[in-house]
């Protein structure tokens, strides 16, 4: 079961300590904050999974503090949580904050642990989806390299009874797998360069 962090933050201690203990049987790291800024301070120091805000609070309205943590930390799951509803506040979380989803106080445990919980599989699937994206796009640009190097060696061709015809190359089978194990070996490296850039430029 994968363990997961969530960060609590509202000025009522009561509350977050109540949310708190609703989720003691869960696999995550909860930990409470009393306001945006000790929040901050909090995500600077350590990554969370999950933030879970309230809207009124001192020093910094909550659709405000998940708009930092939209900008410096997206790939963290910001939710809303508030006694005090109104369009404008929905509209400011929305688009200030992009949060995944506005709960009302007071909150039933149960719809906010299904809420995280559905939220972070929402994530994982995301996830999965780019990585077998970026697969795709590494086996598609091996292709299309063997291909400009040697024309027609993608090509399928197959006779009447369905089995593929492999034609005569010019060059034998070892030749061939090692072409390939070279392309597939010069796109690794190239992807893997592509992130430790990214990681730099984000760092």
């Amino acid at each position: 079961m994968d363990f997961h962090r969530i960060l609590l933050v509202d000025d009522e201690r009561q509350v977050v300590e109540a949310l708190k203990r609703g989720f003691h049987r869960e696999p995550y790291e909860v930990v409470c904050a009393g306001s945006g800024a000790e929040a901050l301070e909090i995500l600077a120091a350590r990554s969370f999974d999950v933030v879970v805000s309230d809207e009124m609070m001192p020093g910094m309205f909550g659709s405000d503090f998940l708009g930092v943590v939209c900008e410096h930390y997206p790939e963290t799951i910001r939710i809303m949580l508030t006694g005090h509803p109104n369009l404008d506040t929905a509209l400011r979380a929305i688009n200030q904050g992009h949060i995944y989803r506005f709960l009302i106080k007071p909150c039933n445990g149960v719809e906010l642990r299904v809420t995280i919980k559905q939220a972070l599989q929402q994530r994982e699937l995301s996830r999965e989806s780019r990585s077998l994206l970026a697969a795709v796009r590494r086996q598609s640009s091996i292709l299309e390299n063997l291909e400009r190097q040697n024309p027609g060696i993608t090509r399928v061709d197959r006779d009447t009874s369905g089995v593929i015809h492999i034609p005569d190359l010019g060059y034998d089978m070892d030749t061939l797998i090692g072409e390939i194990n070279k392309e597939v070996k010069r796109s690794e490296d190239f992807f893997k360069n592509s992130g430790r850039t990214a990681d730099s430029s984000s760092s």
